[in-house]
């Protein structure tokens, strides 16, 4: 299964969905995931809780990660998760490192 990881340092799931500049990709196996690549995105937070959901920026994270099936965040706002889901990809909270993701 090919997942998204909104992290910073490679490591570690640490970063919101929505102020994420890049999803780390990975398949996951019974063992450990395997990289692929990174792929860039602009973020969707542009700093004002009052914005309304930005479905132009939305539809760019989309097409960066259409093929996975799940997005590991340690956040993410109510509508990008359901729009996510509507989608077919399953928004997980976690908050640890890419490695523990198979255990």
């Amino acid at each position: 299964m090919r997942i998204a990881i909104a992290s910073t340092d490679g490591k570690n799931v640490n970063e919101h969905f929505g102020k994420t500049k890049e999803f780390l990709i990975f398949d996951l196996s019974a063992t450990e995931p395997e990289f692929i690549e990174r792929r860039k995105v602009l973020p969707l937070s542009v700093g004002d809780k009052n914005h309304d959901f930005d479905e132009v920026r939305f539809g760019a994270v989309m097409a960066n990660i259409s093929d996975c099936k799940r997005v590991y965040v340690t956040k993410i706002g109510d509508k990008p998760a359901e729009e996510l889901r509507r989608h077919g990809i399953m928004p997980v909270i976690f908050d640890a490192a890419i490695a523990d993701i198979c255990t």
